[in-house]
């Protein structure tokens, strides 16, 4: 934005200024919205499709056969002989990697963006309530959502100690589950990422309905129901899990 004022005495001394009151941004901001939107939306997929192959857990064995460890297998087999052995998960873990690093930085550009523009005034205008609460704290809860990322996956895919236990084997899905989750200390912070989880997910996905341009009030509104119903499910049936375990329901 440029400030056009033909008073040459008034910009002498300095009380107006004709430069930008900032320098045009590498990336705008339309874009950093869009980024967000789309990765967010593909992290509420991805969370909410392996929320579902997480509950095989409490199926029954099948011929002996665990149908966690089955799911698991199919995940590192899928695509064979077409494609090498694990090729596909690691093709998948590459994208989701990819979203998770233009996710971050799009939040702290906008992030940055927003607080140079607001200055020294704070943010105004929320009508308060559980939106409000999770606008407020989406970049927190962000935080703490990569925290526990990296650290389920020293735990339950890489098995790197101290995040895994000693009695981690690679293939063993059910039996790394379990012993984890033995550890209530490891069960609590487990639930507790999976309220934050609804928190910043619900926030985000509503967020990306008006970042699309979606403004029909019927599709606003289903949309709406959807954007707290998959954080919801996911939540539930996450949390379920450790539950079980601590409680002695899974052996």
């Amino acid at each position: 934005m440029t400030v056009k004022y033909d008073d040459r005495e008034a910009i002498a001394h300095g009380k107006i200024t004709t430069k930008p009151l900032r320098e045009r941004p590498s990336a705008p901001s339309w874009a950093l919205k869009l980024i967000m939107a789309i990765t967010g939306i593909i992290f509420g997929l991805f969370v909410f499709v392996h929320m579902i192959g997480n509950l095989k857990i409490f199926l029954p064995d099948t011929d002996g056969v665990n149908h966690l460890n089955e799911y698991a297998a199919f995940l590192r087999e899928f695509g064979e002989p077409m494609l090498p052995y694990g090729s596909f998960l690691w093709a998948f873990r590459i994208v989701l990697l990819v979203c998770l690093i233009a996710h971050i930085y799009s939040a702290f550009a906008l992030h940055g963006r927003g607080q140079k523009s607001r200055g020294k005034f704070r943010r105004s205008g929320l009508m308060g309530g559980l939106n409000s609460f999770s606008a407020r704290t989406m970049l927190v809860t962000g935080i703490v959502l990569l925290l526990f990322i990296i650290f389920h996956l020293l735990d339950l895919t890489i098995g790197a100690q101290p995040a895994a236990t000693a009695a981690f084997e690679h293939g063993e899905a059910y039996a790394n589950v379990l012993a984890s989750f033995s550890r209530p200390i490891v069960a609590i912070f487990y639930i507790l990422a999976m309220v934050i989880l609804f928190f910043h997910l619900s926030h985000g996905l509503w967020t990306a309905v008006s970042d699309l341009g979606i403004t029909g009030k019927r599709w606003r509104a289903v949309l709406l129901f959807v954007s707290y119903l998959i954080p919801a499910a996911v939540l539930v049936g996450n949390a379920l899990i450790p539950i079980a375990v601590l409680a002695g329901w899974l052996v």
